[in-house]
This record gives C-alpha cells, sequence and structure tokens, in this order.
C-alpha cells in the first residue's frame, strides 16, 4: 500500500509502505478522506515546530475517516463498509496521567503523525489503516469529508471545556484558521453572547464572519478596530489564542479584562509573553492540548446537526497529489480553510 511520508522541510513523498497485521481487537481500515493540518504543513514548511523536530521519515495525517474494509474476531460493535471518524489519539491507560482521566498527558500516547517520541509515531495518510476497535467512532449520516474533521473540532471542544461555563460571555479568537473557525462555531453552541475574531487574512476572516462571528478584525489593516476593546483594562471574558504568534498572545492579554482567561491553543514555539499585563490584570492562563472525550462528542454533534463543518471543507484533492493539497494550504490566493486528501 502506498503512504504520504515527509522526510524533511519540503520533502514530501508518496510510498511504499507495509500494512500491519490484524489483531483480535483491531479493525482495518480503507482510508477515504483526510484533511491537512496545520502541524502536517509545519512538518512539510520546516521540518517540525518548536523544539519538535524530524529525526527520521515519518507519515504524516491524523485527521481522517474511511470504510471499514476487516474486522478483528473479537470486535462485535462495527460492521464493514460502516463508516468511522478514527481518533488519533492511542493512549496507554495505564500510566498515571490515563489513570486520572487525562488521556491526552499519557507518557506513552501513540499519537499519529508525531514527531515528539522517537522513534516517531507514523500517521494516518496511508490507504489502509489498522485501527484499534475504540478509535472507531461510527459516523452514520455523515459524509466521508465530515467525519474527518472530527479530530480538529475535538480541540476546540476541549478547549471550551477547559474555559468553563462561557454562557453570556464576551469572546475574543485570535487566528481564524480551521481551528479558530471551528472555535466560533462551538463557542455558539456554548452560549457565547458576542465573538470577535482576528487574523491578518482576510479570507481566513471571511470563514469566521460566514459561520457567525459578531465581529471580525484584519489586524494587519485595521488594528484600531481592536484597540477600541483594549480601553481601560480590557472588555473580553475569554481569549481562544489559535495562531501560536506573539502578537496573537499580546493581543489577547491586551483585550482581557482582570481576572479574565486566556486559553493557549496555538502551538508556534516558544514566545515572550507580557507577564506584567497577566500579573496586575490577574488572568488566568490555560493550556489546551489535544482531547480525549470530545472526539466523541464532537462526532455525535456533527451527527446532530448542532455544527455544520462542510462549509469549512473547501478543497478535496486526489492523494495521489498530496504535494498540490499541500501547497494550497500554503498558499493564501487559494482561498482554502480545510483542505482534503481524497483516497
Amino acid at each position: 500500500m502506498k503512504a504520504l511520508k515527509i522526510h524533511g522541510a519540503m520533502d514530501l513523498r508518496i510510498e511504499d509502505f507495509g500494512l500491519e497485521e490484524l489483531t483480535p481487537n483491531q479493525v482495518e481500515i480503507s482510508v477515504a478522506m483526510g484533511g491537512i493540518c496545520g502541524t502536517d504543513l509545519h512538518y512539510y514548511k520546516h521540518g517540525g515546530f518548536g523544539q519538535i523536530k524530524l529525526k527520521e521519515p515519518m507519515v504524516l495525517g491524523h485527521e481522517v475517516s474511511g470504510y471499514i474494509s476487516k474486522l478483528g474476531s473479537n470486535v462485535t460493535d462495527l460492521t464493514v463498509g460502516q463508516l468511522v471518524s478514527v481518533s488519533p489519539s492511542r493512549p496507554c491507560n495505564n500510566c498515571e496521567f490515563c489513570l486520572e482521566g487525562s488521556q491526552n498527558h499519557c507518557f506513552n500516547m501513540k499519537f499519529y503523525g508525531s514527531a515528539m517520541p522517537f522513534p516517531h509515531i507514523q500517521g494516518a495518510f496511508r490507504e489502509t489503516l489498522i485501527a484499534e476497535d475504540y478509535q472507531c467512532i461510527p459516523a452514520d449520516g455523515l459524509s466521508a469529508g465530515e467525519a474527518a474533521m472530527a479530530e480538529p473540532l475535538a480541540v476546540c471542544l476541549h478547549a471550551i471545556n477547559q474555559a468553563g461555563n462561557l454562557f453570556g460571555k464576551k469572546i475574543l479568537i485570535t487566528g481564524s484558521g480551521p481551528i479558530g473557525t471551528l472555535s466560533v462555531l462551538s463557542l455558539r453552541r456554548a452560549g457565547a453572547e458576542e465573538i470577535v475574531v482576528t487574523d491578518i487574512s482576510d479570507n481566513a476572516l471571511s470563514f469566521s464572519n460566514a459561520v457567525g462571528a459578531d465581529k471580525i478584525i484584519n489586524t494587519m489593516k485595521n488594528y484600531d478596530e481592536l484597540e477600541q476593546f483594549q480601553i481601560g483594562k480590557g472588555v473580553f471574558d475569554v481569549a481562544i489564542e489559535c495562531s501560536g504568534s506573539a502578537s496573537g498572545i499580546n493581543d489577547a492579554i491586551k483585550s482581557l479584562k482582570p481576572k479574565g482567561t486566556l486559553i493557549q491553543l496555538g502551538l508556534g514555539g516558544d514566545i515572550l509573553m507580557p507577564l506584567v499585563a497577566v500579573t496586575t490584570k490577574e488572568l488566568n492562563i490555560k493550556g489546551s492540548f489535544r482531547f480525549h472525550s470530545e472526539f466523541q462528542s464532537a462526532v455525535k454533534m456533527m451527527q446532530k446537526k448542532l455544527i455544520d463543518v462542510s462549509p469549512l471543507i473547501t478543497h478535496k484533492i486526489p492523494f495521489n497529489n498530496a504535494k498540490k493539497g499541500f501547497n494550497i494550504a500554503m498558499d493564501e490566493k487559494e482561498n482554502s480553510m480545510k483542505v482534503h486528501l481524497v483516497f
């Protein structure tokens, strides 16, 4: 079978990849759709992000859906031919963090397409995938593209869980990529009163506007519009930082009111932070990393039509032309939001 491997910055190759033996609690999946994530793009553009660097070739991809082609002998709650959203999260369920219910912090996590450990954890951009049965969430009623959006939606749901009760709150989102835009949809379901989104791309902001943001601000062109929210001591109850940039973090801190909460989602490497403002405003800062139980919730919310992710899927590129898909995802002129590879 074929898989998509990253060998280094801008060195992406479709290569042969061996298929593991199917064990009793596993299923074989014919991958249908795979979403290109921001971390995939970091590996493609830079060979890693922050302190995390490729040390060996690695199969990319962790946002996938597919159709079950074979069942292990112990699997009884799934069927051949069924569409499933595949969670990339494979915690050990034995370490101290797993046992206390924090599986996303598992010491021995096997998260698809991650260069954090070495040897690296190979990803899911493969024609055929062997997965544990618990990773496979039935996606009946969804398209393969929608089913592949469960992973980024779960990331947003986990972040919102970190923020606590958001009913009637004023929220700032810095960064209007797929995570920022999905956060708009999720925050509306959580009861947010006002949602303002910032970015430096008019195209990215147009998607947040389309899915229900109250106000969008291009901080490259119209920073004064954001400054109106920074008068006095700020006005936002919560900021969800999705850009991973120094400017995004600084804007969020300036715009939060005293005792507000910053949820840091974006991963852009270590960045200096204005700690004086954090201290004097008594701000709460929380990181938000991956997800666990939220993955199933994401699928169910889409199935119940509580969240419609389909407007965010802008491109579907054949897997055998994967490099084109990655280049589209990086090119502002392409007006892309979420680019999917079609297997």
